[in-house]
């Protein structure tokens, strides 16, 4: 069968129990992402980076299409959560990096006065596929050096 878009365990992970992103109902857009091991996210501090949380999940996808990283829409207010990033954009050639294999990672702030626990397994965010358009002039010829945040250097 050829592979057209779906999940895998990244390098690394491969021993963990990671589940892969299911949508939970029939006509559900977005595939739910579990986090890949106990993380603490502090209570936000003017001028602190966003704590990262691992999936161990990477994505395959075709030439035209994004998985773009939404949060639940429960987090914000159960738990404090909102992404540092507002949404991830996760494009076709970060699967499979040389940095870190095209793990995902979901950036999070935490606006609540108190630390947040997240547990393995808990269910941190979603990914969504779409197909994206270029213009016609669009001459793009850079080819991806590395991981996470690599785009721009």
């Amino acid at each position: 069968m050829e592979k057209v878009r779906g999940f895998e365990v990244a390098k690394g992970f491969e021993d963990k129990n990671i589940n892969l992103p299911v949508r939970k109902t029939k006509f559900a857009a977005g595939y739910d992402f579990e986090a890949a091991e106990d993380t603490v996210i502090p209570s936000f501090k003017k001028g602190m980076k966003p704590t990262l949380i691992k999936t161990g999940i990477k994505a395959y996808m075709q030439d035209d299409e994004v998985l773009i990283l939404a949060n639940r829409s429960s987090n914000p207010g159960k738990k404090g959560l909102i992404l540092a990033n507002s949404i991830g954009v996760i494009d076709k050639d970060y699967y499979g990096n040389e940095d870190n294999d095209g793990h995902i990672m979901f950036a999070f702030f935490n606006v609540k006065d108190e630390d947040i626990e997240i547990k393995k397994g808990d269910c941190i965010g979603q990914g969504i596929f779409q197909k994206y358009l270029v213009t016609d002039d669009d001459e793009a010829a850079g080819e991806r050096t590395g991981g996470f945040g690599s785009t721009s250097k």
